[in-house]
């Protein structure tokens, strides 16, 4: 029985998990920015920190293994070594953000973006030219 043994975890099976974890951890590395459930954000997060604390704390040669190990791409892990280490080196925590988006349309699941602490979105959305109020033939 699972009595107090309360951990983040996927429902998929293991194998299933296991490839969704790598493939969200990886995407949220390259583009900073992922669109998911909330559940799923929650156990990226963790994976994410844990990641990033080990690639601060240990030498790049093991922490280019450890990566490598998770993430499935190589810009990835060589992203988190030139950019993410240099980023949160005086932060301990708290590496991404959660926002919650709203609820999905076919089952209700609740949707939030999750994206790294320093990520800014690029260009804001341009305004659309203004129509004259008068109507043209």
């Amino acid at each position: 029985m699972r009595h107090q043994r309360s951990k983040k975890r996927l429902i998929q099976k293991p194998g299933h998990a296991r490839m969704m974890l790598r493939n969200l951890v990886t995407s949220l590395l390259l583009y900073e920015r992922v669109r998911t459930t909330k559940k799923r954000a929650q156990v990226v997060r963790s994976a994410v920190d844990r990641l990033l604390t080990y690639a601060k704390k240990h030498p790049p040669v093991l922490a280019v293994r450890e990566l490598n190990r998770v993430v499935t791409d190589r810009n990835a892990s060589r992203k988190v070594m030139e950019v993410f280490v240099v980023r949160y080196k005086d932060r301990p925590s708290g590496l991404t953000r959660m926002t919650p988006v709203g609820a999905r349309m076919g089952d209700g699941a609740k949707v939030v973006d999750i994206e790294m602490i320093g990520f800014e979105a690029g260009p804001q959305k341009r305004e659309a030219p203004k129509r004259s109020k008068t109507p043209t033939k």
